[in-house]
């Protein structure tokens, strides 16, 4: 019997899919399934649920929770991590201390400083689960689903542990790129590259046809423009369609959130399409609606798998059928004009033998020069993560593109020093360290500028050029 880790298992909704799917999975039904959080209070609801279930199927499945990370990671096959470090207690501040600065986010948590923060709580129980990984299960394949994707995911190939990061966000986007172009999913043969949240339909074909004319089109029409503003401008204006929602990628890039107009303009769709602190609201709504009552919300039985790629890819693995799926890996020359050490998004196939990225080559250069934006961040992000160097944080913060389009230098590092008391309990690696002040220096009324020292050539250059010679 495989047996299969979940480290943050009290993502209650998200566990449950991910169990089901694997539980629906023929080759994977006689698993074990070791549900880890630091509490029982919500492992304990989803372990009563998928016993109900395995009951009520005669299903062969086990399942056992524990808040001991050790005990869950011994002698595992595979480890899922999905887990959310400071819950949507830190989540608050994520979003709404960057608010008082002007940094308006929907969904904020891969980029911006909410992002970097997130980022900034996970990594150290990263490191420590890829120390008891190494110890207690160094064959296993870590499945990645923790957030911001491109962040950790540079961390844990800092690591060194067999990993990939998963996320739902080509399955979608291609939904909607079949639906306007009216043909079949299954029909549409299609590249995806570039980083989480900013990966890039370079290729979108339907019976060897090219079907980024029809799709450009439909995205021209009002009723179809109106959906997806910000992709539908980054389409016009770069060429390619994005994997990301409006309300996603509008936080990635310094044009859509940065005033408001700008809001009003492309930020207008209810709900994750752009409205303030979106994704920090639903998630309480979800925790509130759960809390204690997962089974009186959830059918007791096997649905249909979802489109999350986990199980599928456990299939390929067990079986040798080959799957192929978008996974985040160290990029090591999958895209070519991305750096080699930055967590890449690409195209992966998974079979027996286990995981074989596909070469890309290049973006084109300016795909590439939008996801390397965001790439400068988390390189930084990361780098703060391990060093436990406030400035550090000031230094990724500053490259956002959102953040840098809305804040001063001096409003940056505020902010990032609020933020870093408010979640001093969740960052030990900052424990003890300060954020030095340095305030926009006062300049008195009857201030005489110091002179400038000129170079002699200069000074007979800017003459020459006063006299039009």
């Amino acid at each position: 019997m495989r047996k299969i880790a979940i480290i943050g298992a009290g993502s209650i909704v998200f566990c449950k899919t991910l169990v089901l799917d694997i539980m629906n999975t023929p080759s994977l039904r006689d698993s074990q399934f070791a549900l880890m959080a630091p509490s029982t209070r919500n492992t304990s609801q989803v372990e009563a649920f998928l016993n109900k279930v395995i009951k009520k199927e005669n299903h062969p499945a086990q399942v056992y929770i524990t808040t001991d990370q050790r005990d869950a990671l011994r002698d595992a096959d595979y480890v899922i991590l999905s887990f959310q470090v400071g819950g949507n207690e830190a989540f608050r501040h994520d979003v709404e201390i960057p608010l008082k600065y002007g940094v308006d986010t929907c969904i904020g948590d891969s980029m911006n400083a909410g992002g970097v923060f997130r980022a900034l709580r996970a990594i150290p129980v990263i490191r420590q689960i890829c120390d008891d990984v190494r110890e207690l299960c160094p064959d296993a394949l870590i499945l990645n689903y923790v957030n911001p994707m491109a962040m950790v995911g540079w961390a844990l190939g800092k690591e060194g542990v067999n990993y990939v990061g998963l996320c739902h966000g080509v399955q979608t986007t291609l939904d909607l790129i079949a639906g306007y172009c009216d043909v079949k999913k299954e029909e549409v043969d299609f590249l995806c590259a570039g980083i989480n949240h900013m990966g890039w339909f370079l290729k979108i074909e339907h019976k060897g046809q090219d079907l980024y004319p029809r799709f450009k089109e439909a995205m021209e029409k009002p009723e179809y423009y109106i959906n997806e503003k910000v992709r539908a401008e980054v389409l016009r204006n770069f060429g390619y369609f994005c994997t990301e929602s409006t309300g996603h990628l509008s936080e990635y890039l310094p044009y859509f959130r940065k005033n408001r107009k700008a809001l009003d303009l492309y930020c207008d769709e209810p709900g994750f399409g752009g409205e303030t602190a979106a994704y920090y609201k639903f998630s309480s709504a979800v925790a509130t609606k759960y809390a204690g009552r997962l089974l009186d919300h959830e059918p007791i039985e096997l649905p249909s798998r979802s489109v999350e790629y986990c199980s599928y890819i456990l299939e390929a693995l067990e079986t040798g059928v080959p799957f192929r799926f978008n996974g985040n890996i160290l990029n090591r020359g999958m895209i070519s004009n991305l750096p080699e050490d930055c967590c890449a998004e690409g195209p992966v196939f998974a079979d027996a033998t286990g995981l074989h990225p596909v070469i890309v080559g290049d973006l084109p250069p300016q795909l590439a020069a939008l996801n390397m934006t965001n790439i400068n961040v988390q390189r930084l992000a990361v780098q703060a993560g391990y060093s436990g160097d406030p400035e550090e944080i000031v230094h990724a913060v500053a490259l956002d593109p959102l953040t840098a389009s809305v804040c001063t230098l001096a409003e940056i590092r505020d902010m990032v020093a609020e933020m870093l008391e408010a979640e001093k309990k969740w960052l030990p690696q900052f424990e003890g360290k300060k954020l030095v002040a340095k305030k926009d220096i006062v300049i008195p009324a009857d201030v005489k500028r110091a002179p400038v020292p000129v170079d002699p050539a200069l000074a007979i250059m800017a003459r020459f050029g006063e006299l039009g010679s």
